[in-house]
């Protein structure tokens, strides 16, 4: 995209953001992939000699725990330097603009609430949150944990507040995301393959529902032709200039 067309293409999310009193955000790997987390997916996601995606099964956590602990513990250690980068922080300008504004995330890595984003949803969980096997007790710790962690109430095994593989969102959470989705007058979706549901298909829900959707991403996804506006690049680059 050329820089008139992409001059053209900002102004257009701009009006659409200027006249929306409920904005939705949407983001994914991609907007923290430009802090330098890694997507833990393909080649990236060999541990040792295991894939992340063997690990993060609630299967293997069963079968193994301090080796999921031994994996997650690593994870934590490579996040806990990262910072947010300028998209994130453009996200926190525009959530203090509109009235009603929520941000849905895929990610588990907490830059966006590092941020200084508020009203943040976590469809997958979080890194940095334990959830007692025991008594369901969830609480926030950035220690290095023990190889294997109990609860500080009852006393049961803790793993990580994350949504595993195998396993099925909060449904409170998800009902939540919908209704804010179905509700929005307009929809960013940032750095998100449109592979993965059900975040995938909350555009096409939003456009249903007559929300302006535009989407920020490296490369097309297999929605872009059903958006409003689809721009390609970096959403460090691109999101600071869409709420300039």
């Amino acid at each position: 995209m050329d820089e008139k067309s992409l001059k053209e293409n900002l102004a257009v999310i701009r009006q659409a953001l200027s006249r929306a009193h409920r904005v939705v955000a949407l983001t994914g790997a991609g907007i923290s992939a430009e802090s330098g987390v890694p997507t833990f997916r393909g080649a990236e996601g060999l541990w040792r000699h295991y894939r992340a995606t063997d690990l993060a099964t609630p299967e293997a956590f069963a079968r193994d725990p301090r080796l999921v602990w031994e994996f997650y513990n690593w994870r934590r250690d490579l996040l806990a330097p990262l910072r947010p980068n300028a998209a994130h922080l453009a996200l926190v300008e525009l959530e203090g603009r509109v009235p009603e504004f929520l941000l849905i995330t895929q990610n588990i890595d907490g830059l966006h609430r590092a941020a200084g984003s508020r009203q943040v949803l976590e469809l997958h969980g979080n890194i940095w949150q334990v959830r007692c096997t025991g008594c369901g007790r969830i609480t926030e710790d950035r220690t290095l944990l023990p190889e294997l962690p109990a609860c500080g109430a009852c006393g049961g095994l803790l793993r990580p507040h994350v949504v595993w593989f195998g396993e099925s969102l909060d449904p409170m959470v998800l009902n939540r995301a919908f209704k804010a989705v179905e509700s929005c007058q307009a929809l960013l979706i940032i750095g998100t393959s449109g592979n993965v549901q059900p975040a995938a298909s909350m555009g096409l829900h939003a456009r249903r529902h007559g929300a302006f959707v535009a989407e920020i991403n490296l490369e097309a996804t297999p929605a872009t032709g059903a958006y409003d506006v689809t721009l390609l690049g970096k959403a460090g680059e691109l999101l600071p200039r869409v709420v300039r």
